[in-house]
């Protein structure tokens, strides 16, 4: 039977509902969504500020269960305007270099919080 992680982060915000920052099972990650916003709770007003800040939350998710960016094999990238899509592409290719993950990207009406403007969640497999 594969053994089944599950991983909540300090240095994360802490979730709002019932569910942990990462699950790993076996060779595989699963990153639940993450916001611009900071472990105090706290968010910027700015998209790419946001985007920033929940890239890096991302990142230290993916770290805590031993995998890479080049791990992720699948995005989803949820923002409450499709026009800031091009205001966020860059921090997304200079986090993932040559690599280039399966991508979805959605327009939602709202996020869990009203100040939020967007959210990205990821799968990885560790080679």
């Amino acid at each position: 039977m594969t053994q089944i992680e599950r991983f909540l982060l300090d240095d994360q915000p802490p979730p709002i509902s019932h569910y942990c920052h990462v699950v790993k099972a076996g060779n595989r990650i699963w990153l639940s969504g993450t916001v611009g916003m900071r472990p105090d709770g706290s968010a910027p007003d700015d998209v790419v500020d946001q985007f920033r800040i929940a890239m890096s939350n991302l990142d230290g998710a993916l770290a805590a269960a031993g995998g890479r960016p080049a791990h992720i094999v699948k995005v989803t990238v949820f923002l409450t305007d499709i026009n800031d899509r091009v205001l966020i592409n860059p921090i997304r290719q200079e986090y993932f270099g040559e690599h280039r993950p399966a991508s979805t990207l959605i327009e939602v009406s709202a996020l869990v919080t009203p100040q939020l403007k967007v959210e990205i969640e990821a799968e990885a497999v560790i080679d």
